[in-house]
């Protein structure tokens, strides 16, 4: 197992993709430590990642919006845990709405949680493996962040945000053997949609696109130790967001028609 005693540390792994992350790296022998803020939840995900790593397994409550909760959370690797191999940031949240209705306290909230405090705890594990002169930084993405639709002003802002982030970062950091992966995923079936689109449309829209969350963690566990530049999910969408990007016309319209299901 390529990740025997490795320690990988996942935010938002409470449920959904996060979820998923935790367990399949503790199928292949890591030290999971578990953060989110529901603490009944990470704690069923730790025990779970203990049954099938038959290692230990940690669970702290995190918010990552607050620069207080992540210096706890560092008091408790050290005291804990130890140094943290792989982060994955996965923590995040999106809200789907026209701009111009748009509350400015949820995109506050909004950035305060995927890019911002994403940014803080990264900074805070990036200089202990700069000591060590290893480590692998995965920031989940998505693929808002490479072709925008409507609806999606803020929450594709954020995911920009992030991928630019990860650009420079990766470049940083590769001197000192330090690795960085930006993951793009487009939908995938998990409540995430419960808060960023409660109507439950979108979804049902784009049933041929939606992502499966175990499958998709899978791959991201797969690439912990033989680092990839990104990983990018569906293969439609992705060749979409090149278009997007090379042909701009084409782009706005399959952003504002063909992937415009919100």
């Amino acid at each position: 197992m390529k990740l025997e005693n490795k320690v990988v540390l996942v935010t938002g792994g409470s449920t959904g993709l996060g979820e998923q992350i935790c367990y399949e790296a503790a199928e292949q022998g890591a030290i999971v430590v578990v953060c989110a803020r529901r603490i009944h939840l990470i704690g069923q995900v730790k025990e779970r990642c203990m049954e099938l790593s038959q290692k230990e397994a940690y669970a702290f409550q995190v918010d990552v919006a607050n620069p207080k909760s992540i210096d706890s959370l560092m008091e408790k690797l050290e005291q804990e845990v130890g140094a943290v191999d792989v982060l994955v940031n996965d923590a995040g949240f999106g809200h789907f709405e026209n701009f111009v209705s748009f509350d400015m306290e949820t995109a506050r909230n909004m950035f305060e949680v995927n890019v911002l405090g994403m940014m803080l705890l990264t900074q805070r594990i990036a200089i202990e493996m700069l000591e060590q002169q290893s480590g692998h930084i995965i920031n989940v993405a998505s693929m808002a962040g490479k072709m925008a639709t409507p609806k999606s002003t803020v929450y594709s802002a954020t995911k920009f945000a992030v991928i630019g982030f990860s650009n420079a970062l990766r470049l940083e950091l590769k001197p000192f053997d330090i690795y960085v992966t930006t993951v793009n995923p487009g939908p995938i079936k998990t409540e995430f949609f419960d808060k960023a689109d409660p109507s439950g449309s979108y979804l049902e829209n784009v049933d041929g696109l939606i992502l499966d969350a175990e499958k998709l963690a899978q791959q991201i566990v797969k690439k912990m130790l033989h680092p990839k530049r990104e990983i990018n999910r569906p293969i439609m969408m992705e060749v979409a967001a090149r278009f997007y990007q090379l042909f701009p016309h084409i782009g706005d319209y399959l952003a504002g028609g063909l992937f415009n299901k919100k």
